[in-house]
């Protein structure tokens, strides 16, 4: 579509687009978090998924990684 006379290079308008994807999906923040505690020697289970969540929120450095986690906390108690 050409609004004011420009048309937008798809090829930038897709970089843009995954540039804006600065945070990663659900499944890639579990697959680190699966990775440190089979890493660390630990079982994995829901309590050893918790603890690691409930760590990196407190270390979390915006509101957007707080929600991130939040959320996949939340994953973890739905039933």
């Amino acid at each position: 579509m050409q609004q004011n006379g420009y048309i937008p290079d798809t090829a930038s308008a897709i970089a843009q687009y995954f540039s804006k994807a600065n945070m990663p999906t659900q499944q890639e923040t579990l697959g680190q978090i699966v990775v440190d505690i089979l890493s660390d020697g630990r079982n994995l289970n829901r309590k050893s998924l918790c603890t690691k969540l409930l760590s990196r929120l407190e270390h979390s450095s915006c509101a957007e990684e707080e929600s991130h986690y939040n959320a996949l906390i939340g994953l973890l108690f739905e039933r």
